[in-house]
């Protein structure tokens, strides 16, 4: 769908292939180090970045080299833990359980389990895990363990990349003109893009507008 067609309601399709991650300065260093997840010490990897830096987009690349399952740490409490531990496990916003003593627990006997099953284990977080205020302190001793693969904020290229990346999910591809325009007027993170789209794929919607850079010149200049 080029720029000029008008913004229709379709379902949000995210593209979390390798082929669709845009490698950059940013975040080269936390590829290279899921894609060499057989050299892992100890078999595990906790894997840090802002909201939307791309972490589920490397745990679903990770869940394709290795096999993994992928799993939210909030759906762990109600596990069947030996059945995940079966396989390499990706567990995804391991730092919104702490303080949950159900789920960290069941996230510390997968994390036994899996490595004694011999397979690997992949854990998403904003931040290390000595921050994330857990409460089982066998837990975060081992997490701590972890080697540590972090996501930098966006850069220039990375910014602009993401933003045709959150285009495309919606169905949509303005052009280059209207994606620079747009990554030079956004809060620069992953959540101020992600915003911006959302705004923007609205605006079109609702006006039954092309997404063009006069509509983002007036969307993005609204208070």
């Amino acid at each position: 769908m080029s720029a000029r067609q008008l913004s229709l309601d379709l379902p949000v399709r995210p593209a979390l292939g390798r082929e669709d991650f845009f490698v950059s300065e940013a975040n080269a260093a936390a590829l290279a180090t899921i894609e060499g997840w057989q050299g892992w010490p100890g078999r595990k990897l906790v894997l840090t970045g802002p909201e939307g830096a791309g972490k589920t987009h490397l745990a679903h690349v990770w869940a394709a080299l290795s096999g993994a399952r992928i799993v939210p740490a909030g759906a762990l409490g109600a596990a069947d833990i030996p059945t995940l531990a079966a396989a390499p496990v990706a567990v995804e916003d391991a730092d919104r359980i702490a303080g949950d003593r159900a789920a960290e627990s069941a996230l510390f006997h997968l994390h036994n389990l899996v490595l004694a099953e011999g397979g690997a284990l992949l854990v998403t977080a904003r931040d290390a895990p000595g921050r994330w205020g857990l409460v089982l302190p066998d837990l975060e001793s081992r997490l701590q363990a972890a080697a540590l693969a972090r996501l930098a904020p966006p850069d220039d290229g990375l910014l602009v990349a993401l933003l045709a990346k959150l285009f495309a999910d919606r169905q949509l591809s303005p052009g280059p003109a209207v994606l620079t325009y747009v990554a030079r007027r956004i809060d620069r993170s992953f959540a101020g893009a992600a915003e911006a789209v959302e705004r923007l794929d609205r605006a079109a919607l609702e006006q039954k507008r092309p997404l063009t850079r006069a509509l983002a010149a007036e969307v993005l200049t609204q208070d």
